[in-house]
């Protein structure tokens, strides 16, 4: 007889042991919103963005005021702020990377002043790279989904605590 590894097992027992493994991570997946999401396609090159109406973009980011903030959300259950990006231009038709930083890079810079809606606009939360991303809506107004008080919100491009923070704006989709 072994020192008691799994080949000492029966064969039943370690397919029990595998088929509960399997099952247990399976429902941890999809614990919090009740369905497994589906991928979000592969971003295309910044070149081959489609065109897309920046209004439209801004009017369907801000129907989503009001949801709640989720890490690593990127649906109606709960957004973080590049989900919110992510899932609000994908309604759109068109796909953009998942990452702030990634969506930094995509499309083509904007100046402060030429901001319009539907436009990225970053911030530097952490005094380091870009680490916050929101929607252009307007009015040098901004709709995002913050982990501080933890809903999808406007807030102005203006206030103290943004516009010290202010990292660029991006157009994609034109």
């Amino acid at each position: 007889m072994s020192s008691g590894g799994s080949r000492d097992r029966p064969l039943l027992t370690r397919g029990v042991i595998a088929l509960v493994v399997v099952l247990g991570v399976g429902l941890t997946g999809c614990a919090s919103s009740g369905a497994v999401p589906k991928p979000f396609p592969e971003p295309p090159a910044p070149e081959a963005f489609a065109p897309v109406d920046g209004q439209v973009v801004a009017d369907l980011a801000l129907d989503f005021r009001g949801t709640p903030y989720k890490p690593g959300g990127a649906d109606p259950s709960g957004f973080d702020c590049s989900g919110l990006v992510q899932y609000v231009f994908a309604r759109q038709g068109l796909a953009v990377p998942r990452l702030v930083s990634e969506q930094f890079d995509a499309g083509r810079p904007v100046d402060r002043p030429a901001i319009a809606p539907g436009d990225l606009v970053f911030f530097r939360i952490d005094g380091r790279g870009v680490s916050h991303v929101g929607i252009a809506v307007g009015s040098g107004a901004f709709v995002h989904a913050p982990k501080a008080n933890g809903i999808v919100r406007v807030e102005s491009l203006d206030a103290p605590y943004w516009s010290a923070r202010y990292a660029g704006a991006r157009r994609v989709g034109d």
